[in-house]
């Protein structure tokens, strides 16, 4: 017998003993069933005794307990329920339940799901702010100690997202700038203030343009790319085996991603302003038949000593940022390609708007201090 059972007042204990696997399983099931639940409000189960081989003999004590709460008994353990046990309940029953209350319209409550969605927003701000807070840790730490720099990553990084973009970034550089100048001249050319073209075209492409033009590009490209790499990563558990073997992710994965791109948003900043004024120049002389050398001394008289330097000095801001938001996404990434996907897009977005955001903060610092 696997079973034996002790009637109190309105009280049903039942002790499991021996051995209960797969072999014995058709004798204890015919015993299982043959329990009878009349005249009793409770039924306790003591299973200190048992000995489970399998995950059939858990099955056999879950559906008992199940049979009993759907006759309305309340059921107890005489001491710890059975590991095994426990495992086939958050199994079988804690899904099910999950799933009838998102399919039943009646359960939803928009209290608790309002509550969800703050508690979530919060946990996202607490883990964007230690995944800032340990990245700004390496970073000072790694300029404090050179030798820690990887210096072949960081090559790689700076050819990926700096070379490797020139082409894109002179071309889109090029053709704002002629639109820029285009539109001024048929707005000036009313006024007879074709000179002025120059100025709109100078100020506008290095203290702006330039420069955020290049950070958009450069944040749906390498953003992009940073949150899939390591996201990639993340799903193949790479990221886990090099923590597993004592290396950092941050300071190997993230850190020369962010000091390359630091490098190269600079130099890319600089060529997007050649090229915006080199574009300005064909459109001038194309359209306004301004001659090279006027164009070049109204470009002299036109831009300030800080001109130049106010867009420059937005561009490592501005890498950061797309870095940043690219490798926090990437190592997000958990469970499946889709998410994988969501969090990349999410990343450019994210990248996006912090670029847009800090030059709208910058503007308002430099209007204040009237640069």
């Amino acid at each position: 017998m696997h079973l034996k059972f002790t009637n109190g007042p309105r009280t049903l204990s039942i002790l499991l003993a021996g051995e209960w696997s797969i072999k014995t399983l058709p004798l204890i099931e015919s015993e299982v069933q043959a329990v009878s639940f009349e005249s009793v409000k409770m039924i306790e189960i003591d299973a200190r005794q048992i000995v489970i081989s399998d995950i059939s003999a858990a099955w056999l004590i879950h559906d008992l307990e199940m049979r009993a709460r759907a006759a309305g008994l309340t059921t107890s353990y005489a001491g710890n329920k059975p590991v095994a046990v426990q495992l086939v309940s958050q199994t079988l029953v804690a899904p099910v339940d999950n799933l009838a209350l998102d399919e039943s319209p009646e359960s939803f409550q928009p209290i608790t799901a309002l509550g969800h969605q703050i508690t979530e927003r919060i946990a996202y701000w607490i883990s964007g702010l230690a995944f800032i807070g340990e990245l700004s840790m390496h970073l000072v730490r790694s300029i404090m100690r050179p030798r820690h720099w990887k210096p072949i990553s960081i090559a790689r990084h700076l050819y990926e997202t700096g070379i490797t973009a020139v082409p894109i970034v002179a071309l889109i550089a090029f053709l704002i700038s002629v639109i820029t100048a285009y539109m001024g001249a048929q707005q000036l050319r009313k006024f007879g203030a074709d000179i002025f073209v120059v100025d709109l075209v100078t100020v506008g492409v290095l203290r702006e343009m330039g420069v955020l033009l290049t950070a958009i590009i450069v944040a749906g490209r390498s953003g992009s790319a940073f949150a899939a790499e390591i996201g990639a990563m993340r799903l193949n558990e790479e990221v886990d085996a090099l923590e597993a073997t004592g290396v950092n992710a941050i300071q190997s994965l993230v850190l020369p991603r962010c000091i390359g791109l630091v490098i190269a948003m600079p130099l890319l900043t600089i060529i997007a302003d050649i090229v915006g004024l080199v574009g300005g120049a064909v459109l001038c002389h194309t359209l306004l038949d301004m001659p090279l050398t006027q164009y070049v001394q109204r470009v002299n008289e036109s831009i300030a000593p800080s001109t130049f330097w106010v867009g420059l000095i937005k561009a490592p801001v501005f890498a950061l940022l797309i870095a940043a938001a690219g490798t926090y996404r990437g190592m997000q990434v958990r469970s499946s390609s889709r998410e994988l996907g969501r969090l990349t897009t999410v990343a450019v977005v994210q990248s996006i708007f912090l670029v847009i955001l800090a030059d709208a903060i910058f503007a308002v610092i430099f209007m204040e201090l009237d640069l």
